[in-house]
């Protein structure tokens, strides 16, 4: 490897490395404290979410940091005259660019790994400290504010002994269409399995109510189980899913779309043939028909996911492909200002435009590839500015 290049990589990590980890630490605190707010964690499970949160800021860090390093060390190159010399030596300034194009084409690849970890083991991770904390978290916020609620239940008591919850007041539902279930009694105990996902709840002498209604009373010992953690109803969120699995994930649902659309003309023909037009426009008919809309939307959020995180993880590659160019031809040592004048174009720009592209994809709207949209605009923003420096 030419000194040339061994002195540019070189001045790029140590400038990498160091910004990697002051923000990459920063974004760590940020989303612990986040998630600690918002699912109510206690400090001792707090420490848990760092590995799991990890690959969530370094996805989101990375292309930064790769950014700031090469805005400086270009920007440094460039207000010293190393460019301009190299130049009148007859050597390209392509030269220079290199070794900061591969570094940011590996960078890429590396980031679209962590684009995949940070959203199917990390969100899991998070999801599963959350579970193995529930029956701590809520003995501690129904000690300090005697109620305690959560995606698809909420208990509140008169009060907190020990263990023992005097007077609670329990309400879940089920499912969507089912009907509000309320459970009274005078004490209950809260016990939380892990591997099931369950909370289990003991009650004493209590009454239940369904929608209102007193269903039955119980005088004795009643024990009552409620799913805890996220109901993906069996299937899990494209969001959420490793890339090795969405392939098969695709071809299974569209086997059920076709289906369901073969079931849907066959009803069709047989309401039409016996003149039950009523039937066409009933609400399980509606229900049918919006079953089969959110099918074909989670078709399309599948095809969708795997260009997100890759062009997600190839920004590497095209913000660096901008910011060393325009660091050259700016000409100026103050890398900070090269820096934000590359960052905010990106701000104001190719994440407006990603985040639309990707809404666009996943209902349809637009071709999956559409999520590529923002990259390329920096990819033609970058040849611009390179085409200037090689020619001025």
């Amino acid at each position: 490897m030419p000194i040339m290049y061994r002195h540019i990589l070189a001045e790029l990590a140590k400038v990498f490395f160091l910004a990697l980890a002051g923000l990459t630490m920063l974004m760590l605190v940020v989303g612990m404290v986040r998630e600690a707010q918002m699912q109510n964690i206690p400090i001792n499970q707090v420490v848990k979410l760092i590995p799991y949160i990890l690959p969530d800021a370094l996805r989101f860090a990375v292309p930064v940091t790769l950014l700031l390093a090469v805005s400086f060390v270009y920007g440094r190159m460039s207000g010293a005259n190393e460019i301009l010399a190299v130049k009148a030596m007859g050597i390209s300034p392509l030269v220079l660019l290199w070794p900061a194009l591969i570094a940011a084409f590996l960078l890429s690849l590396l980031s679209v790994w962590l684009n995949d970890v940070a959203v199917s083991w990390g969100r899991s991770g998070v999801r599963r400290v959350v579970i193995e904390s529930i029956e701590e978290i809520a003995y501690s916020m129904l000690r300090a504010q005697r109620s305690y609620g959560a995606h698809n239940f909420s208990i509140n008591v008169l009060a907190v002994e020990g263990r023992r919850l005097i007077e609670p007041s329990i309400t879940f539902q089920a499912g969507r269409d089912s009907p509000l279930v309320v459970i009274r009694a005078e004490e209950a105990e809260l016990r939380a399995d892990h591997q099931q996902r369950v909370l289990r709840i003991t009650l004493r002498n209590g009454s239940l109510h369904v929608g209102g209604k007193l269903c039955y009373q119980f005088p004795s010992v009643e024990q009552r189980e409620i799913p805890i953690g996220d109901d993906d109803h069996g299937s899990p969120s494209p969001s959420t899913m490793p890339l090795w699995q969405i392939p098969q994930q695709l071809e299974a649902q569209r086997q059920a779309v076709c289906q369901l659309e073969h079931d849907l003309a066959v009803r069709t023909s047989y309401h039409l043939l016996c003149g039950e037009f009523q039937e066409l426009a009933s609400p399980s008919w509606s229900q049918q028909l919006t079953s089969l809309h959110l099918q074909r939307e989670t078709i399309h959020r599948l095809l969708t996911e795997p260009h997100r995180r890759w062009a997600g993880g190839f920004s590497c590659l095209c913000f660096a492909l901008v910011g060393a160019p325009l660091a050259m031809r700016l000409r100026h040592r103050e890398y900070l200002t090269i820096f934000f004048l590359c960052f905010a174009p990106i701000l104001v720009i190719y994440y407006p435009v990603l985040i639309l592209s990707i809404g666009g994809a996943k209902s349809g709207a637009l071709p999956p590839y559409a999520v590529w949209l923002g990259n390329l605009l920096l990819l033609a923003a970058g040849l611009v500015l390179l085409r200037k420096v090689l020619r001025y």
